[in-house]
């Protein structure tokens, strides 16, 4: 059986877009109680980004905060703010900022119209009823969440995705302006996201024509844009995430995501530079690819944290180990069906080890 995935049905792309956002929802104010909720990274408080956000009527400007990545107690907050702020349900969540905020907004708008803790619904197609209409506008390009099925949160008792095809945003606004200002380092990490999801889906047991044909582009995109000079590099990016996303919607990541779980569920490192401290040494496994990842980060002059693990205790080394394997569909994909027979235990404590 072939899987009947659903992709995000509306797009918008190009430098200025986000001056079209009040047109493309407006549709949504059906009455004058109608209201949008705005889940926005609390870094632009008070820059010119938030001043551009067409507030109107009963509207909720929601900042979050995503020093830490999002966890499903956070989430249940959020969603408790936002009834209590009104007896009615907004009609839409714009999410704005980088892969944590748009997994907030996609979470939010989930829990919305579902029972129950955001941690209940980490795992697979276990969400009932739709979501609210949200939208996602991207400030940072690479981790592909603005066109994933997944929201990624840290709950009690694992770090797991809200994996449904309810959790796709409805409607997405693609504006290289919005990322013109980023920092070059957590550019480069967020970027390396996207670039890695290629080469973990090309390079995977996984791998079919459909996922070909959009990783392979993505990865064009994200070698010109960090191995070479190009003056629209931000609109390449931006691309290279949407292809990247789209390569592992119909196949899968592999051992580098899976072991950046670990590092983030134990030691609270984010996503993107976890998975750059991960693919660091994964030579074994992706030679090519890490090889071309160090010519990157010497290009872009770019020093990785070391020894992270070192003085960690056995517990939290184990619970390190447990994470990253109990992530069995990318492993299968990296490994193929004989996985736990080459991914053992002592070795992905190596690998922890070395980190």
């Amino acid at each position: 059986m072939y899987r009947n995935f659903r992709i995000v049905p509306n797009i918008i792309f190009g430098r200025g877009a986000f001056n079209q956002l009040d047109d493309v929802i407006k549709h949504k104010r059906t009455s004058s109680e109608a209201y949008f909720v705005y889940v926005i990274d609390d870094v632009f408080t008070g820059k010119e980004l938030e001043g551009r956000i067409p507030l109107k009527g009963r509207d909720l400007l929601l900042r979050v905060n995503v020093d830490d990545e999002p966890k499903t107690r956070y989430i249940d907050a959020l969603v408790k703010q936002i009834r209590s702020y009104h007896f009615e349900k907004p009609v839409g969540i714009i999410g704005i900022g980088g892969g944590s905020t748009m997994d907030i907004a996609k979470a939010v708008s989930l829990l919305l119209n579902n029972p129950g803790s955001s941690a209940d619904y980490q795992g697979w197609d276990l969400i009932k009823f739709p979501a609210v209409y949200h939208v996602a506008v991207p400030t940072l390009a690479g981790t592909g969440a603005e066109i994933s099925r997944t929201a990624i949160l840290t709950g009690p008792e694992k770090k797991l995705g809200i994996n449904s095809d309810f959790t796709l945003y409805d409607q997405i606004l693609l504006d290289p302006e919005l990322v013109a200002d980023v920092p070059k380092d957590q550019w480069f990490y967020t970027g390396m996201d996207c670039y890695i999801h290629d080469i973990e889906s090309l390079q995977g047991t996984f791998i079919n024509e459909f996922s070909r044909a959009y990783g392979e582009k993505s990865l064009e995109l994200c070698r010109q844009v960090f191995l070479e000079d190009h003056p629209d590099r931000d609109d390449k990016l931006m691309m290279a995430s949407y292809f990247g996303g789209m390569s592992i919607a119909y196949s899968q990541v592999g051992a580098c995501h899976a072991l950046s779980y670990g590092l983030s569920y134990v030691l609270g490192i984010h996503h993107g530079i976890g998975c750059c401290i991960a693919f660091d040494y994964l030579d074994e496994i992706y030679p090519e690819g890490v090889a071309e990842f160090r010519q990157m980060m010497a290009r872009h002059d770019i020093a990785l944290p070391r020894n992270l693990t070192k003085g960690l205790d056995s517990a939290a080394m184990e619970k390190m180990v447990t994470t990253a394997l109990g992530l069995v569909p990318l492993w299968q994909n990296c490994l193929g069906p004989d996985w736990a027979d080459i991914m053992t235990r002592d070795r992905t404590m190596e690998l922890y080890t070395r980190m």
